[in-house]
């Protein structure tokens, strides 16, 4: 949430609001798909419009419940949205007859008391004009005619709407005031929005138990032990042979934004299906972008009663992950609501971690206890040797070792050295950057 005024796009499905949306905001942001429903929860942006900044939202469209289970799901949603509102824009397809779905939203609004344009949109025919008779007698009277494709009647639109907002807004947080961002990530239905929704104490985004339920990177804030908190709920991701063109293939990439635009992932695993090639290859996302990591053990309530210990648990996601030993892992269970204050704290810490920074004497005695502890393997006539090292970055912390031959290093004693430096520091829930420098003496 955010002190800036909020704007709320609805309407039902496939009458262009996610191509509205882009528009606006100027980038692809919002999945858009001709097939109806596409969006199916809400997107958020933070945007402006010439010298106004505001939240722009672009809701579920509104539908029947006759495909599945979705559908009530998005109606609460999109009226979550509206009550978020300081102003509203109702997308109508001029070129579709008015429809009860139509009507209900008509309905939802007028109960708002709240500012509403009507955007008529795919009006770029002029021959269309006398066909807009229908739409007026909705008893609206902001009626602005547009293609959202076409960019015809954004600015007129948008004019409408900055005007109707108030000029005084709440005193909220957006992310410039996070003290913190968290990714939450993981493989399809493993919890992650249930565990958004446990979080924010609000039912923030959609929960389903059809996988890949959530399909666009959701923010969201909170507060804890006097901290802002952005939360950034994203797709599942699949496997890369099981994402198909489009839609999944996008929201992997979104998925990787958000991941890089957060200073802490939390890996959710489901305790009921340890551990998945899926586990691994999101892993291997927060890896690559050197992201501090706590790994969440979700559905730990129904694990219990399937028997499962946790010393059990622990052991086997440190084998199958050794390359995250590194990362905190809490057991909890979103729906209950158990351990999430355990999760936060270990955030918290992973990110303290992740920005740490040690002295030149810090350094230089490491150097030296670890040549002692274990000197590099001499190979024939050639031996490492270290010189000394540098930190040259935080987040995550960059060491950077002065040697005499890159050549010479082992992944082996790279390894070493890295164990090294976190029996001697604090460096839980961070990886560490290391690279190697070769030096003439």
């Amino acid at each position: 949430m955010s002190s800036k005024p909020v704007i709320t796009i609805v309407g039902r499905p496939n009458v262009g609001k996610s191509t509205l949306f882009n528009r606006i905001i100027g980038s692809q942001t919002s999945i858009i798909s001709s097939k109806s429903g596409t969006t199916r929860d809400r997107i958020i942006s933070e945007t402006k419009w010439g010298d106004k900044e505001f939240i722009l939202i672009d809701t579920g469209g509104i539908q029947d419940n006759k495909e599945n289970e979705l559908s009530d799901a998005v109606r609460l949603q999109s009226i979550i949205g509206i009550d978020e509102s300081d102003a509203i824009i109702m997308v109508l397809d001029v070129k579709e007859e008015i429809t009860s779905l139509d009507l209900d939203v008509v309905q939802i609004l007028r109960k708002t008391n709240k500012p509403i344009v009507l955007a008529l949109n795919k009006t770029d025919n002029v021959k269309l004009n006398d066909e807009l008779v229908d739409f007026y007698q909705l008893g609206f009277e902001k009626q602005i005619k547009i293609s959202a494709y076409h960019n015809i009647g954004i600015d007129d639109l948008m004019t409408e709407v900055i005007s109707e907002i108030p000029i005084e807004h709440g005193n909220e947080f957006n992310e410039t005031d996070a003290d913190i961002k968290i990714s939450i990530v993981g493989r399809p239905n493993v919890g992650k929005s249930h565990l958004l929704n446990a979080l924010t104490n609000e039912e923030r985004t959609i929960v389903s138990n059809i996988p890949g339920t959530t399909r666009d990177s959701i923010d969201s804030f909170m507060s804890y032990k006097d901290k802002q908190i952005m939360l950034i709920d994203t797709a599942g991701i699949r496997r890369k042979g099981q994402i198909k063109p489009g839609i999944e293939k996008a929201s992997v990439i979104r998925t990787i934004k958000a991941v890089l635009r957060s200073d802490v992932s939390i890996l959710m695993i489901d305790a009921t299906e340890l551990l998945t090639n899926q586990d691994a290859h999101v892993l291997g996302y927060v890896l690559d972008h050197f992201r501090s990591l706590v790994i969440a053990i979700n559905k730990w309530d129904l694990a219990i009663k399937k028997g499962m210990k946790k010393e059990e648990t622990l052991e086997k996601i440190k084998a199958q992950f050794p390359f995250a030993k590194f990362a905190k892992i809490i057991f909890i269970s979103a729906k209950e609501k158990t351990g999430l204050e355990d999760l936060l704290d270990a955030s918290f810490t992973a990110l303290k971690n992740w920005k740490t920074e040690l002295s030149p004497y810090d350094l230089k005695k490491f150097v030296r206890e670890a040549i002692s502890a274990y000197p590099p393997a001499t190979t024939g006539r050639h031996a490492l040797k270290i010189y000394g090292v540098r930190q040259t970055g935080i987040s995550p912390p960059s060491l950077t070792f002065y040697v005499n031959n890159t050549e010479f290093i082992h992944f082996s004693y790279q390894r070493y050295l890295e164990n090294f430096m976190r029996s001697k520091h604090d460096f839980e829930g961070t990886p560490i950057k290391m690279s190697f420098r070769g030096r003439k003496r």
